[in-house]
């Protein structure tokens, strides 16, 4: 049999109920569209913040290891046989002022018009640095040491350098380490008198090619 045609009534609950079932299957793929939208979202903060942060790390990384102390024009690079040579600026104006240097002992920079005599001299005190430097700019090297090296090197050291040209020795209490050699732009820290690297050191920077003024006098300037 047909069936019965609508009444009004019935078409409208028909008609209202496809209404429903249309706004239903609209939430739904709104609700589907707002989550997937949300993931993209999502996905491009992550992806942003780890670009940011690498970028910020990358930023806050050193360009370069450097065992040298921060400030100044320049940095320590440490060779394969342990010297330290610093790469950058070392000025070497005349000054009767005090010079902060980037390191302890300098290696150069401005300094004194009047040199330390570095003609293998022993001094039981410390020095000025800004006079040892311009012994330095002679082609002298500079033995250091502070109060936890012992005496028995202290004293080895002393003799070594009473016998070789264009050395001076002198306590720096504030260096690193007990026992230390600096050149013009070079430096090392040696672990006993005895240490092989005392030798090399002296033999390669006594009067060296990183020598800014070789064959000045180690004589006739500061003794003491």
């Amino acid at each position: 049999m047909d069936a019965a045609p609508r009444t009004g009534t019935e078409q409208h609950k028909a008609r209202m109920e496809e209404m429903r079932r249309a706004q239903h299957v609209r939430e739904r793929r709104n609700r589907w569209l707002t989550m997937a939208a949300g993931a993209v979202v999502v996905a491009g903060l992550v992806t942003g913040g780890v670009v940011l942060l690498n970028s910020g790390s990358s930023d806050a990384a050193p360009a370069a290891a450097s065992d040298g102390k921060g400030g100044g024009e320049g940095r320590f690079v440490t060779r394969a046989d342990g010297v330290r040579t610093w790469k950058g600026t070392l000025d070497r104006n005349h000054t009767t002022a005090p010079v902060t240097y980037p390191m302890e002992p300098p290696v150069g920079g401005d300094h004194n018009p009047v040199w330390q005599n570095c003609n293998g001299d022993v001094y039981s005190e410390p020095v000025k640095n800004e006079a040892a430097v311009h012994a330095l700019e002679h082609g002298a090297v500079w033995v250091t040491f502070n109060s936890k090296a012992s005496k028995a090197d202290v004293a080895a050291l002393a003799a070594k350098v009473r016998k070789t040209p264009y050395t001076l020795m002198s306590p720096v209490e504030d260096q690193k380490d007990p026992l230390m050699l600096s050149a013009w732009a070079h430096q090392r820290s040696v672990t006993s008198a005895n240490d092989p690297h005392v030798d090399k050191f002296l033999s390669e920077f006594v009067q060296g090619p990183q020598t800014p003024e070789p064959g000045a006098t180690c004589t006739g300037g500061l003794d003491r």
